[in-house]
């Protein structure tokens, strides 16, 4: 039903009708349409082929990285790769980066699939379950140090929580990466659609609800690029929504290599222009 009419294939009237009580059902029970088993299952799978198995396995598969050279200093040492993935903790109201903040989920990450971390993170709120996390570590702990310390979190620490898609509070999380100074190396982002170029219309109660949600999804985004604007510089904008819907998992091959051409076009008309020397000079005023 989802995809008819994401493909804008005729009316789903009927389709609400003969399975509304049923979707009423499971978001009433599980609070989402789909379980998501499917692409952590298949996350999984994919990364066993590189014999990853666990977030240690990857540590150990990301550290065996080809030699790196500087072009310009023979003794710079380059930093260990880095990895964030973030979701939305709503039990505790917390914008969670995974695998920095694990461990208050976790007794040991270190065994744990790393497709655990990516399914936290693309829990899109009704379309799929909810993740929860049961037998949280320090539970019932007061004021506990490592929430307080990752977190800011002062109250009691739950049994249980659950996530659903890091974009409902951050969706463009550039931020992340930010390092203070001229730096090394430039951090690209790719925007998928585009943003800030029209208001939403907000008079009725779709239209109010989806800009109340376009908000909340990029205001906090939207206020480090404006303290930060050498990052404009930074972002590559691909206009994808134009043409494609974010929510067609069941893209067919052409589509999807249209997306993938689309991409490979924008990627390369923004390396073309990119001034790394000029935003070198941009950032020693930053």
């Amino acid at each position: 039903m989802i995809q008819k009419k994401i493909e804008k294939r005729g009316s789903i009237f009927w389709n609400l009708v003969l399975h509304g009580w049923g979707i009423w059902k499971l978001l009433r029970s599980k609070l989402g349409i789909n379980p998501g088993d499917h692409f952590e299952n298949w996350l999984s799978t994919s990364l066993e082929k590189f014999n990853i198995y666990t977030y240690q396995d990857l540590c150990a598969n990301r550290d065996n990285i080809p030699n790196l050279k500087h072009r310009t200093r023979q003794d710079f040492k380059f930093n260990p790769p880095k990895m964030a993935i973030i979701t939305s903790d709503i039990t505790t109201h917390t914008k969670v980066e995974f695998p920095r903040m694990g461990e208050l989920y976790w007794e040991n990450i270190n065994k744990l699939k790393p497709s655990k971390f990516v399914r936290a993170s693309m829990s899109i709120p009704f379309f799929f379950y909810p993740y929860e996390v049961k037998n949280i570590p320090n539970t019932g702990n007061v004021a506990d140090e490592k929430w307080q310390a990752f977190a800011s979190y002062n109250g009691e620490v739950p049994p249980a929580v659950k996530f659903v898609d890091g974009g409902m509070l951050s969706n463009f999380p550039i931020n992340t990466f930010h390092v203070g100074g001229i730096p090394t190396r430039p951090t690209f982002g790719v925007r998928l659609s585009t943003h800030r170029q029209k208001f939403s219309p907000a008079d009725e109660i779709f239209g109010f609800s989806g800009a109340m949600i376009s908000t909340m999804r990029q205001i906090s985004d939207y206020e480090f690029i404006l303290k930060n604007p050498d990052y404009k510089k930074l972002i590559c904008k691909i206009d994808a929504d134009a043409e494609f819907n974010w929510l067609n998992f069941g893209m067919n091959p052409k589509r999807q290599k249209e997306l993938f051409t689309l991409g490979a076009k924008k990627g390369l008309e923004f390396l073309k222009t990119f001034d790394w020397k000029g935003y070198k000079e941009i950032r020693k005023n930053c």
